[in-house]
């Protein structure tokens, strides 16, 4: 059997092949997946255009994934992304989205103000294990989330 060899401060170093392969699933499974959608009530003000959605962590203050997709025009959930391993149990975070509406005016692809671009953002506490959310479409709850995308 042949041992990886691994060179560090001028020296080789020979780690037994075991040692490699067990730590790879460990540093998986530290994280747990969220799965992020958004309902039907957002398929006739958003059906067909872009949502762009960020997982924020809040104590480090840096976005840590992103992910794109466009909004169904009659699916329900009209979105949905998936984020796996992206949450650590006991850290805040921030789930920050916008929708390219361009209503009245706007940059194509740039997240524009909120009363151009749609945007929201929703907080998770408590993360202990993988989490599925699913939001419905409030104007009224809305919030700047642009910085999160630039």
């Amino acid at each position: 059997m042949k041992l990886p060899t691994i060179l560090g401060h001028g020296t080789l170093h020979l780690l037994p092949a075991a040692l490699l392969v067990a730590a790879a699933p460990a540093l998986a499974a530290e994280g747990h997946d969220l799965t992020f959608a958004g309902d039907g009530t957002f398929n006739t003000p958003h059906g067909g255009q872009t949502v762009e959605v960020a997982v924020y962590d809040v104590t480090a203050g840096e976005v840590v994934a992103t992910e794109s997709t466009t909004v169904e025009q009659t699916e329900d959930p009209a979105f949905s992304v998936s984020f796996e391993g992206v949450l650590e149990a006991g850290r805040l975070y921030d789930v920050h989205y916008w929708i390219d509406s361009n209503f009245g005016e706007g940059s194509e692809g740039r997240c524009d103000p909120v009363s151009v671009d749609h945007q929201w953002r929703v907080a998770l506490t408590d993360v202990s294990e993988a989490l599925d959310l699913e939001v419905g479409h409030d104007p009224s709850a809305q919030a700047p989330v642009c910085t999160s995308f630039e």
